[in-house]
């Protein structure tokens, strides 16, 4: 039965998928990382008080690439080089979606539109990394290591999502609610299309790995881009509604384990 589960877990337990998909994992959450830890440093004096939330999202972040380079140590694997058409993070900032890095390598303070925009951008893509993390955790449930390593990535991606929440929220009752909708329906648009040129170009490249016939391509492929008209005509509002979370300032709670697996 062709399913996210399985397909999944047919990329888990190949070693050259498994290889590619942790790369471009770690990658993805290195840049996370950077781009966090910038950020934080460059934060304008009004909005001083989000650095320590900020530093601890990069920290997360890096030791989330961390986890996925010792699951490939684990298996005797190296990295391998991601395929630019699989960088979804540079392909966001090629979209002009968050914070530019070319913005971020001045020393020049950020405005308080700058962390608008990288609070709207991460409240979109750590939903997509909350989702997706949740659906990889289901699929290696008999690995008992692996599965470790992605719970603990699971729950940081919720803490992540809850923070974004949480800070929006303060910025909306502080008057920047116009431009906060704005910034998100415009992320929310402009992710769901990467998400799904990124998607095509991840399958094709697993296919190629795994040797898929086109029986079993074309419908994922299909899948991929049913997936983006649900969200293109309603399913978009997943990615830009504001609740108060449960669990206030989740950052500000005491770090987990930043040890890696090994």
């Amino acid at each position: 039965m062709l399913s996210s589960r399985n397909l999944f877990r047919e990329i888990l337990e190949n070693d050259r998928s498994f290889q590619l998909f942790c790369s471009i994992a770690a990658s993805g959450e290195a840049q996370g990382g950077w781009e966090n830890a910038r950020i934080a440093a460059l934060l304008p004096e009004s909005m001083k008080d989000l650095a320590p939330k900020i530093t601890r999202h990069g920290a997360d972040e890096d030791k989330h690439g961390r986890i996925f380079n010792a699951l490939l140590k684990k298996r005797g694997l190296e990295p391998v080089p991601v395929p630019l058409e699989t960088d979804y993070t540079m392909l966001l900032e090629r979209r002009g979606i968050g914070l530019a890095h070319e913005k971020l390598r001045r020393d020049e303070p950020l405005t308080e539109h700058d962390v608008i925009v990288y609070l709207t951008h991460s409240r979109v893509t750590e939903q997509r990394a909350s989702d997706q993390m949740a659906m990889l955790l289901a699929s290696c449930d008999d690995d008992s290591e692996t599965a470790r390593a992605v719970r603990m990535i699971s729950n940081d991606e919720d803490a992540h999502l809850a923070y974004c929440h949480e800070e929006l929220l303060r910025l909306v009752a502080r008057g920047h609610e116009a431009a906060i909708r704005r910034a998100l329906r415009r992320t929310a648009m402009a992710e769901n299309v990467i998400h799904r040129e990124v998607s095509l170009s991840v399958m094709s490249h697993m296919g190629r790995l795994l040797d898929w016939p086109a029986v079993k391509t074309v419908p994922i492929a299909a899948g991929i881009h049913t997936m983006f008209a649900y969200e293109r005509f309603g399913g978009w509002r997943r990615m830009v509604n504001l609740t108060m979370p449960e669990q206030l300032d989740p950052l500000g709670q005491p770090a987990r384990s930043t040890a890696p697996v090994v």
